[in-house]
């Protein structure tokens, strides 16, 4: 396997197998196509390692049926490599339970729960590897308070990967994570007037 080779190494005090192993906060942003596409094909490499994955979808619609949850979904139910769980705020989220008099809660509300759970599972180590799915968003409106994600993210324990994407992501997001991407667009077919189809967009 192709093994890139670091072009700084730090003195840090760590061992080149510490170093390599460290748990890593990723970003995928930017105004181009692909983000939570490369996040979800680094969910799968994740569950061929058999660690468990932890998926969840802020801000999308629970109508937007995604290529990457079925299959996800499938391989996570295989047995052959690590768990999946896959969650969304358009479902208002597995695990919120609320009487049936409650009104509805709403997208910052759900945002705001979704993060708490992020919170939860990163306290108690339950995946990973984690895809936080379009939470640049709820960062950049201010629905989920940006230093709080950092300080959490910061102190999390084990080793635990955070994969982060969606436009706009906040500077100090971008200064604290390990890798960053930006997607840029140099053309897209929505430029000629052609909307987004199947097999490609989902």
């Amino acid at each position: 396997m192709p093994q890139g080779q670091p072009s700084v190494v730090p003195d840090d005090g760590l061992t080149t197998r510490q170093r390599r192993n460290r748990p890593l906060v990723m970003v995928h942003t930017g105004v181009g196509k692909g983000k939570s596409t490369a996040a979800f094909g680094m969910a799968l490499r994740a569950w061929n390692q058999g660690w468990p994955v932890g998926v969840f979808q802020f801000v999308k619609s629970a109508k937007w049926k995604v290529g990457e949850e079925n299959a996800l979904r499938v391989l996570g139910a295989s047995g052959e490599g690590g768990a999946v769980d896959w969650h969304k705020m358009g479902e208002g989220w597995s695990w919120i339970q609320r009487a049936p008099q409650d009104g509805e809660l709403s997208n910052e509300e759900k945002a705001r729960e979704g993060w708490e759970q992020v919170k939860r599972d990163l306290a108690a180590e339950t995946y990973r590897f984690y895809v936080l799915d379009e939470f640049a968003y709820p960062l950049h409106w201010g629905w989920v308070d940006t230093g709080e994600v950092l300080d959490v993210l910061r102190e999390r324990p084990g080793t635990q990967h955070v994969v982060i994407t969606g436009r706009n992501a906040p500077q100090a997001l971008l200064d604290v994570a390990d890798l960053v991407t930006d997607m840029s667009k140099v053309k897209h077919p929505m430029d000629a007037g052609q909307k987004g189809q199947r097999g490609i967009e989902w």
